[in-house]
């Protein structure tokens, strides 16, 4: 196969770039110690969810003036506990995880949404400046009843 000079020029500067971006990128990576974030990453086993403090009373407690801390466990079809109740103006920390599959947890009218999988405990803060009542939905597909799922959070 015969290639025209230019050709070859074009494909030397493709090939350069490739090379450059993928340099740039490894080097980033890797000697510059970009890692994804972790800061709250941890882990409990599945089937052992009930068992497991805090995830075996969960309920909302209150940490100090204006700031909660909620732990709720996602079950088939369900979330413990049923409902939840603070003050205009209180940030909320989520401690949720999931016993059985992967649920989702999407507070509606707001920017929480995460994914909880089987074991991993994940966590995020919302800060409720308005009265109503919040609808808590799973937006991964569960199961059959998936269309049941949701709790709701009362802020007075």
């Amino acid at each position: 196969m015969h290639l025209h000079r230019l050709e070859k020029i074009w494909l030397s500067i493709g090939v350069s770039m490739l090379v450059i971006f993928l340099i740039v990128i490894g080097t980033m990576a890797f000697s510059m110690g970009m890692t994804p974030p972790s800061e709250h990453h941890h882990t409990i086993d599945p089937t052992k969810v009930t068992e497991t403090a805090p995830f075996d009373k969960p309920a909302m407690t209150q940490i100090e003036d204006m700031h909660y801390e909620a732990v709720l466990v996602a079950y088939a079809f369900g979330y413990d506990p049923q409902t939840l109740e603070v003050p205009v103006g209180s940030t909320v920390d989520f401690k949720v995880t999931s016993s059985d599959v992967v649920h989702g947890f999407e507070i509606v009218g707001t920017n929480v949404n995460m994914m909880i999988e089987p074991g991993e405990v994940s966590h995020v803060s919302h800060t409720f400046d308005k009265p109503g009542e919040y609808l808590i939905l799973c937006n991964e597909y569960c199961g059959t009843g998936h269309e049941f799922m949701k709790t709701t959070i009362v802020v007075k």
